[in-house]
């Protein structure tokens, strides 16, 4: 079974795209669990409460209900920071077969430490303004705090040795190629980096591609 974990702000159906990957990797005999995570989507709970660390054990919780349906081949599949998420479980968890991950953040200090900037704690001033492409969205303090308990680059190498493939794309706008070689670099065998010329960090324009990475990965490390 594959299990999909979406990015930041994102749900389960990925704007289809999710439903119809799933579609596909049933003809190549695995089953697909999507999810949301909790505040997103149709899942309870409060965005504003998301932790890296929360979704972790959200990820724990849906592995679990994999294994008591009675899979016990598990692949994890996780975009943007739902990859970072799948790589800090998978190290913890030494039963997984695999990890991929598309546009995964390494560096999280790096890409959301910014929203802090000239933003000094006050009395009640719990929440941080992150305001993108998609307008502005308050999450709590605690979200950065939690980033603090966490070392990408440590978890991917502790991944080994259940396989890693690391996807991303050469144009992503908001998490640079970069950190997909740090993660690559940190590593154990087995590994793998497929970077796709001129994919954005939503593979706009290489959906089929990523898929593709993602499935002769599957075939080329046999299948359960």
């Amino acid at each position: 079974m594959v299990i999909v974990c979406h990015g930041f702000t994102g749900s389960k159906e990925g704007g289809g795209k999710a439903i119809a990957m799933g579609e596909e990797l049933a003809v190549r005999g695995y089953s697909t669990l999507l999810f949301d995570f909790a505040g997103c989507g149709e899942s309870e709970g409060n965005w504003q409460d998301l932790t890296l660390s929360g979704q972790v054990e959200d990820l724990s919780v849906m592995v679990q209900w994999g294994r008591n349906k009675g899979y016990d081949h598990i692949i994890l599949n996780g975009r943007s920071f739902g990859g970072s998420t799948a790589i800090s479980y998978a190290a913890e968890d030494g039963s997984i077969a695999g990890v991929c991950t598309w546009a995964a953040v390494a560096r999280l200090e790096k890409l959301f430490f910014r929203y802090l900037q000239d933003r000094p704690e006050g009395p009640g001033d719990d929440l941080v303004d992150m305001t993108g492409t998609e307008g502005t969205l308050k999450i709590k303090r605690a979200f950065f705090e939690d980033l603090g308990r966490h070392n990408l680059l440590s978890s991917a190498a502790a991944i080994s040795p259940q396989r890693l493939l690391i996807v991303h794309g050469t144009a992503d706008e908001s998490v640079p190629a970069e950190d997909a070689r740090l993660l690559f670099s940190a590593a154990n065998e087995p590994k793998e980096l497929k970077l796709i010329p001129g994919a954005d960090h939503r593979f706009s324009e290489h959906t089929i591609d990523a898929w593709k990475a993602f499935f002769s990965w599957l075939e080329e490390n046999g299948q359960p």
